[in-house]
């Protein structure tokens, strides 16, 4: 058991995220830097699909009810006992983090799992929707698995966090921009604006001109559209972002994880291609 003594900003339970639900209007939710979770569950013996704690800007404070392995990963914090490395440490350990100098989101994965209550085969919050558990609060117990895998005794290094350049292939409706929008959408040095979150990561920079002025009907979306609204400013959709919107989608990001590490204020450009 994991007691939460303070959640930071932002704590949930992420695991890879709900998948097969999109026709049900069911979002994919899941952990936003996927390559960070996965690095935590490997590292204490854990499967792919393992829950743990993705935290936004740091500030988790949490006490292990009982002896426990873990591992952090993701934006590096302050006040961790080790960091992209596995960790035993007696009942009773607390572990409290600061603020990442660099970053945005980090997570902490335990040995065995959050065996939390899963909701449509995954135990992701969406913070959008609702479902599965909610934001995690001071005084809340976190259910702890049985034992997994071996343990990976290596450490990782963990990825640049700066000046992301984001892959993505342009369309489906590129062509509702005119030809010097879609110029400026790859020239132009984009600003992550104060309301981004699980939901979207909205850009600041010169608007986006249309070619076509009609509306667009309620299209399918996925992680990573990035949908133009009637400001002409981009939102990248991120994993808790609705599975339908009325916004032309002039590209898609083909490795969401690059994002997921943005935060206010940091600059992004969008480059051509698969990535």
């Amino acid at each position: 058991m994991i007691d939460v003594l303070a959640p930071g900003p932002l704590a949930t339970v992420q695991d890879r995220g709900r998948v097969g639900f999109a026709a049900l209007g069911v979002a994919r939710s899941g952990a936003f830097d996927r390559a960070a979770l996965d690095l935590a569950n490997r590292l204490v013996g854990n499967p792919g699909d393992a829950a743990a704690i993705e935290m936004t800007f740091g500030g988790l404070h949490v006490r292990l009810a009982d002896p426990a392995t873990v591992a952090l990963t993701g934006a590096v914090c302050p006040g961790a006992p080790d960091w992209g490395a596995a960790v035993s440490l007696p009942q009773g350990a607390e572990i409290r983090l600061g603020p990442p100098p660099e970053g945005l989101r980090s997570y902490l994965a335990v040995r065995g799992g959050l065996a939390v209550d899963p909701v449509l085969g995954s135990r992701s919050t969406d913070t959008l929707s609702g479902l599965g558990p909610p934001p995690l609060r001071a005084g809340d117990r976190l259910p702890v698995g049985g034992l997994s895998g071996a343990l990976v005794g290596a450490t990782s290094a963990e990825p640049s966090l700066r000046d992301p350049v984001l892959p993505v292939q342009l369309g489906p409706r590129d062509d509702w921009f005119t030809v010097e929008a879609r110029h400026s959408f790859f020239a132009t040095a984009w600003t992550v604006r104060t309301e981004s979150d699980r939901v979207g990561i909205r850009l600041d920079g010169a608007p986006l001109e249309r070619a076509r002025d009609e509306e667009l009907a309620s299209e399918p979306t996925l992680p990573g559209a990035v949908q133009v609204a009637a400001d002409g400013r981009p939102i990248v959709f991120g994993p808790d972002a609705p599975v339908t919107g009325g916004y032309p989608v002039i590209a898609v990001v083909t490795d969401l994880g690059r994002a997921a590490q943005l935060r206010p204020g940091d600059v992004l450009r969008f480059s051509p291609g698969r990535g």
